[in-house]
């Protein structure tokens, strides 16, 4: 027999962003869905829809460009790589850089 269960160890606090990075962050959001609306609009026009043609022409491995547009949670470095792939199809998207 095991004795009574005892309470799990608090986990960490999680660090509090500061008011600049939450806006920073925030707008960061907001340019990635710019940017993956209008990289998506042009695949859609160029008619490219499979994993191999989209990573062909966003200049990266399939599954890299598929989880890259399709990923909903935010990643650091994900606007600098959504801006490199809008740059390499012609994109140009206002607000987002």
């Amino acid at each position: 027999m095991s004795g009574p269960k005892l309470p799990s160890p608090p986990s960490p606090a999680k660090a509090k962003l500061s008011a600049a990075e939450r806006k920073s962050r925030q707008a960061d959001r907001l340019t990635t869905i710019r940017l993956r609306m209008a990289i998506h609009r042009v695949l859609d026009d160029r008619g490219l829809s499979s994993p191999a043609e989209v990573g062909e022409a966003l200049g990266l491995p399939a599954a890299a460009a598929t989880g890259l547009l399709a990923r909903h949670q935010w990643r650091d470095g994900d606007v600098a790589l959504l801006q490199a792939a809008a740059a390499r199809l012609g994109v140009t998207v206002s607000g987002a850089g």
